[in-house]
């Protein structure tokens, strides 16, 4: 048998070590502090699109693998800290495929006073730093969310059926069934299928200002309530980062975790306690800031070439049971 040896070698260890080092000296330039959280809590992300992996003691206590860092720290950022940022290990339940796997490095990091443009302009010079590409930066698109709809798929954002959505994907009746009537499910699923594979390849991409049902913890757009101050960038097709101006209100962040528990409920998802430090830490004063996520591992397949990200990690074989 040869199911215990690393799904990647030497090289891609190498090539990870390289880019880890590109990656913290982009932040000691920017004098950003590293900080480190804990991968366990008894809270998850109410996020109807994420899952949380659940963990029990032996006394009988669950707890929650984090999917992110960013709940604790933003509760950091709240008691004074600086601007920070975090390297560490993620997990999400039911990702497991060609880009995806259900633990992976996520690079997160947050910058006070920043607004849109500024938070998109330090993400693709990290990107373009991580890929030892500085000139990357320098060509970057932009595009509203609401223009590439209209241009790449012909359709008004303001004035779209369920249908037409559907229709634009060429759903058949599994497809139609299984999403629905989740306007915003089939929006991602258009851009994922018909949208990004349109992206000029081997350059940045970037969209924002998403409609503001799916500003999770983005502040609303101040000048137009019905989209959000958030981001992603993609890598031709592919989807590296997603990022926001963080949402600071407390009452409205409340507001939102209600209507996701509502939402799995509906849909008969698992209804996980809610965290309330976050809520605390934003009542009692999150000052204005714009934050990112990364993935890291895709930004290293990108760079080595890679079509698999088993290939990018030493044990991805793990995951996968060696099939995608």
């Amino acid at each position: 048998m040869s199911d215990w040896q690393p799904s990647g070698g030497p090289a891609a260890a190498r090539s990870r070590e390289a880019m880890m080092c590109r990656a913290r000296d982009y932040f000691v330039a920017q004098d950003v502090l590293a900080v480190d959280t804990p991968a366990l809590s008894q809270y998850a992300v109410t996020d109807a699109n994420i899952e949380s992996l659940a963990v029990s003691t032996r006394d009988g206590r669950k707890y929650f693998l984090h999917t992110s860092p960013e709940f604790c720290m933003k509760r950091l950022l709240a008691a004074g800290y600086p601007d920070i940022y975090s390297i560490c290990r993620v997990f999400r339940d039911g990702e497991a495929g060609q880009w995806h796997a259900p633990e992976f490095t996520m690079v997160e990091w947050y910058r006070l006073g920043f607004e849109l443009s500024q938070i998109i302009d330090d993400t693709t010079h990290f990107i373009a730093t991580c890929l030892d590409l500085p000139t990357l930066a320098n060509s970057v698109v932009r595009f509203d969310f609401a223009d590439i709809l209209q241009e790449f798929a012909a359709i008004d954002i303001t004035d779209t059926s369920v249908d037409e959505l559907a229709a634009c994907c060429d759903a058949d009746e599994t497809l139609r069934a299984s999403i629905g009537t989740d306007k915003d499910a089939w929006l991602d699923l258009i851009v994922a299928t018909v949208i990004a594979p349109q992206f000029v390849p081997d350059e940045l991409t970037v969209v924002q200002h998403y409609p503001a049902s799916q500003a999770a913890l983005a502040r609303v757009c101040p000048n137009d309530p019905l989209f959000a101050d958030r981001f992603e960038v993609f890598c031709g097709s592919i989807e590296l980062a997603n990022g926001y101006v963080e949402l600071t209100d407390a009452a409205e962040q409340r507001r939102r975790m209600d209507s996701d528990l509502r939402k799995r409920r509906d849909s008969g998802q698992t209804e996980p306690p809610w965290d309330r430090q976050l809520i605390g830490a934003l009542d009692s004063g999150l000052p204005q800031c714009a934050g990112v996520a990364v993935g890291f591992e895709r930004l290293q397949m990108i760079f080595d070439g890679s079509d698999d990200i088993r290939e990018v990690v030493t044990f991805g074989s793990e995951y996968t049971n060696g099939k995608l």
